[in-house]
């Protein structure tokens, strides 16, 4: 099944592609691999997400706010890519967590992100991962992630 019909059938709708915070393109296509910049959490409302975790943000919201980036990501590869289809295989992701000292379940907030895109692409969506804690993110962003894809097509 394709990454578009899988979206269809989960019944996931996109969010509207925030526009880069710096400059930098949002997304890079070198030698078949698409590298994805750091993207951020957005809510329904469209603003951001924000808080350090625990302290600000409970671990459930930044799990929740993981998932937002990866919609997020999703929505910025597709209007780069046309499609989602175009994704062959997830290569790597780096996810920040804005994280108060000792917390330590970075990479179950991470999970949020990437069971999203295990979701949307299969067993294709799982690839290497780091997940660490940050002391600040942009803007109090609670979680950033940076992906990187292989295309089918390239």
């Amino acid at each position: 099944m394709s990454a578009e019909q899988r979206l269809k059938d989960l019944g996931i709708v996109l969010p509207e592609v925030m526009a880069p915070a710096g400059a930098y393109v949002k997304v890079l296509i070198l030698d078949g691999i698409a590298h994805v910049s750091g993207q951020g959490p957005f809510g329904v409302d469209g603003k951001p997400i924000t808080g350090q975790v625990p302290t600000e943000r409970s671990f459930e919201e930044a799990v929740e706010a993981a998932r937002a980036v990866g919609l997020q990501t999703l929505a910025v590869m597709r209007e780069e890519l046309g499609s989602l289809d175009r994704v062959g295989q997830v290569i790597r992701t780096f996810g920040m967590v804005n994280a108060a000292p000792g917390f330590t379940r970075h990479p179950t907030v991470i999970d949020g992100f990437s069971n999203l895109m295990i979701e949307v692409f299969g067993e294709a969506g799982r690839g290497a991962r780091s997940a660490v804690g940050m002391s600040s993110l942009p803007f109090n962003i609670s979680v950033e992630v940076e992906m990187t894809a292989k295309l089918k097509d390239a």
